[in-house]
């Protein structure tokens, strides 16, 4: 192999010192699966005798990443052009992610998702990224290691309340349980819980996060191929949306 091959990952040229995220392929192995999200630097770009690319990276956080000189593996590792992704270069810090979690397909479950919608018509303050994720529980766990200061996580959450009721609740996320999130609407499968343990086993999640919940009504998260926010949930909408504004605008300040 040569290390003076030359690679472009999404526009961006990869050199030693450039900074990735990696994206393991599917059928991955274990080694695979534990770096999966992880940050790291690139040592080296690596060509192979067919002409292929590779990295050779250091992963953040390695106890061994100190063990192997420039030829000599240690605890560095191979991976493709296609199993990594830029990180954003000398800027400043992404401050906020809201992100909207739900399914639109069963009633109440779209709350989340409707609210970010109507956020996105409006504008956001720089450093703000609005995002749907549907039920896309893996972007969503990759999306929290993506070095936001605040997250706030818009859903859909059973708490006890009167349907419609909107519920501003700071988990703690060094508790290993349950966080304080309440109970997440079965019918999109992306418990906010599970998938912020996950963010967290592979690497740094932001020190604030938030949930904005708001309490559906059990009829229409029951129902299957409803696409209607059934009443009270529909009036919440507005009322989260200028709760989350209020929440953009002490974060910013």
């Amino acid at each position: 192999m040569s290390g003076d091959g030359r690679a472009v990952v999404d526009g961006r040229e990869m050199a030693p010192g450039s900074r990735v995220r990696l994206r393991p392929r599917g059928g991955a192995d274990i080694f695979d699966l534990a770096l999966v999200g992880r940050t790291a630097t690139v040592e080296r770009v690596e060509e192979d005798m067919e002409g292929g690319l590779h990295l050779v990276v250091a992963v953040d956080d390695d106890p061994g990443r100190a063990l192997g000189a420039r030829n000599q593996l240690g605890h560095r590792f191979f991976v493709g052009l296609d199993e990594v992704e830029p990180l954003p270069v000398d800027g400043p810090s992404r401050a906020v992610l809201v992100a909207g979690i739900g399914n639109v397909f069963h009633g109440d479950d779209a709350f989340g998702v409707e609210v970010v919608r109507r956020l996105m018509t409006r504008p956001m303050p720089p450093g703000v990224d609005v995002t749907d994720f549907g039920i896309r529980g893996i972007d969503l766990m990759y999306a929290l290691g993506d070095g936001y200061e605040t997250v706030v996580l818009v859903d859909a959450s059973a708490r006890g309340h009167a349907p419609g009721t909107v519920s501003l609740i700071e988990p703690d996320t060094r508790d290993p349980g349950g966080f304080g999130f309440g109970t997440a609407v079965d019918a999109h499968g992306l418990d906010p819980a599970k998938v912020l343990r996950l963010a967290r086993d592979n690497g740094r999640v932001p020190d604030r996060i938030l949930l904005v919940a708001c309490e559906p009504s059990s009829q229409t998260t029951d129902a299957t191929w409803e696409m209607e926010l059934s009443a009270p949930v529909s009036a919440a909408v507005d009322e989260a949306v200028e709760l989350i504004e209020g929440l953009l605008a002490k974060e910013l300040a």
